[in-house]
């Protein structure tokens, strides 16, 4: 079955009901796509847990080197990492309890849709969060 959208109303309340997000591939690199749009969605209000096997600290936060080592529970799973990478992402999103996977934009694995889907996640692929949020929440959560 191809992916559909979830409605603008549905991503709106997904963000809305949604306080922390773990960001799979958040690199420490200012210049980088993954920052930059992290430390939007820090400054609108969200915590961002750095998923990052490779730092310590990222926006002054304690990186972990996966989704199973975050010690809290997560709203939303997005995802910075290439298509191929995703279905193991997934499932581990499924396994920690997360609400929603969040594939960025230009991400699109039909697999990792499905695995998160079969599990009961929201899935939203082919989307950047803070481009949504800007959209949807231009004034900040309610």
């Amino acid at each position: 079955m191809a992916y559909v959208h979830p409605s603008r109303e549905e991503i709106k309340r997904i963000l809305e009901e949604s306080g922390t997000i773990a960001v799979v591939g958040l690199s420490d690199d200012p210049s980088k796509t993954s920052h930059m749009v992290s430390e939007a969605m820090q400054r609108k209000g969200y915590r961002i847990i750095p998923v990052n096997p490779n730092a310590t600290m990222i926006l002054g936060e304690k990186a972990y080197a996966s989704l199973k080592d975050i010690p809290e529970p997560v709203d939303i799973v997005n995802v910075f990492r290439r298509p191929e990478h995703t279905p193991p992402i997934a499932r581990e999103a499924a396994e920690i309890g997360a609400k929603t996977l969040w594939l960025q934009l230009g991400i699109l694995n039909e697999e990792a849709g499905a695995i998160a889907a079969d599990s009961g996640l929201n899935v939203i692929m082919d989307r950047c969060i803070k481009v949504e949020d800007s959209i949807l929440l231009p004034n900040g959560k309610s």
